[in-house]
C-alpha cells in the first residue's frame, strides 16, 4: 500500500488518544465555564453552535469563531470546546460552530453553511454582549479552509460575505483540493472536478481587511507545509496581509490541541489573533 500524506491516523501514532484528550479537555472546559449550546444558526439539523462567555457580563467584548477539521466529514463541535479556555482568557466570547458533513452536502453548502454562522454572530452577538465587529476566526484542517471563506471572495454568486472576521487563524489547513481527489478521502467524499476548481482558496480572492495567520506543526507531511506555502504567496500577491508560520514540535493533531491550552505558542497566537479584532 503506497503512504497517503493526508491519512493522519497513519502518521501520528497518538491520534486516537488525542482525540480522546479533546473530548477530555472539552468537557473539563465545560465543568468551568457556561456554555449555551445547541443555538441554531440555520434550518439543518448541524446548522447548530455553542457560545460561552466571560463571567461577569458587559458589552461590546470581542468574538471569537472557531470551525473543526475532520475531512469536511467527520467530528463536532462539542469536542472542541477547550478552545473557549484561551478565547475566554483574551476576555472575548467563543462561538464553536459545526456544519452538515460530506458526502450529505457538498462544499458550496458548507461555505454557505460557515458564512450563516457567521451571519448570525452579525445578527445576534450583541445579546450576549458580545460585539460583531470585533470577530475574528479560526479552523483546524477542513475548518481553516472553511474559514478562508469568511473573508473571501467566493465563486459566482456566493461573493464575498457580509460579515468578516477582522483576522482569522488558519492551522494545517487545505488550500488547493485537487490533491484530495488521489486521497483515501475521494471514496468518502466524491470531490468533483467543478468544486476543486471552485472551491480551492488558493485562486480565490481574498479581502484585504483581514489579516492572516497560516500555521503547520513543524511534523506535519509535506502537502500542509506546500499548501500553506502556496495559499500564502497568492493571498500577498492578491494584497492580503498574511503571515505564514511553522511551529516546532507538533503534529497535525497536537497543534490544535494547544490552541486551548493558554500559555503555549498556539494559544499565544490565537490570542494574538483576537486582540487584532
Amino acid at each position: 500500500m503506497s503512504f497517503d500524506p493526508f491519512k493522519i491516523r497513519a502518521v501520528v501514532p497518538e491520534f486516537e488518544a488525542l482525540n480522546d484528550g479533546y473530548r477530555t479537555a472539552s468537557a473539563a472546559t465545560r465543568a468551568r465555564h457556561p456554555v449555551i449550546a445547541d443555538i441554531a444558526y440555520g434550518a439543518a439539523p448541524r446548522q447548530k453552535l455553542d457560545l460561552f462567555a466571560p463571567e461577569g457580563g458587559g458589552s461590546g467584548r470581542p468574538v471569537h469563531l472557531f470551525l473543526h477539521g475532520g475531512y469536511w466529514r467527520a467530528n463536532d463541535r462539542e469536542n472542541y470546546h477547550f478552545i473557549a479556555d484561551t478565547v475566554l482568557a483574551a476576555g472575548a466570547i467563543a462561538v464553536i460552530a459545526e456544519y452538515t458533513l460530506m458526502p450529505g452536502a457538498r462544499m458550496a453548502q458548507l461555505v454557505d453553511e460557515v458564512r450563516a454562522a457567521a451571519a448570525w454572530v452579525g445578527m445576534h452577538i450583541a445579546q450576549y454582549g458580545g460585539d460583531a465587529g470585533r470577530l475574528t476566526a479560526s479552523g483546524h484542517s477542513a475548518g481553516a479552509h472553511l474559514a478562508s471563506y469568511l473573508s473571501a471572495l467566493a465563486p459566482r454568486e456566493h461573493g464575498l460575505p457580509a460579515v468578516r472576521p477582522k483576522a482569522s487563524l488558519l492551522v494545517s489547513g487545505i488550500y488547493d483540493l485537487r490533491p484530495i481527489t488521489t486521497s483515501f478521502l475521494q471514496p468518502e467524499i466524491g470531490l468533483t472536478e467543478e468544486e476543486v476548481n471552485e472551491w480551492s482558496p488558493f485562486e480565490a480572492l481574498p479581502a484585504p481587511d483581514t489579516q492572516l495567520t497560516l500555521v503547520v506543526g513543524k511534523d506535519e507531511t509535506e502537502p500542509f507545509h506546500i499548501q500553506a506555502q502556496d495559499f500564502a504567496y497568492a493571498a500577498q500577491k492578491r494584497g492580503a496581509p498574511v503571515e505564514r508560520l511553522t511551529i516546532p514540535g507538533h503534529d497535525h493533531m497536537t497543534i490544535v490541541r494547544d490552541m486551548g491550552v493558554p500559555g503555549t505558542r498556539m494559544a499565544d497566537l490565537l490570542m494574538e489573533t483576537i486582540a487584532r479584532g
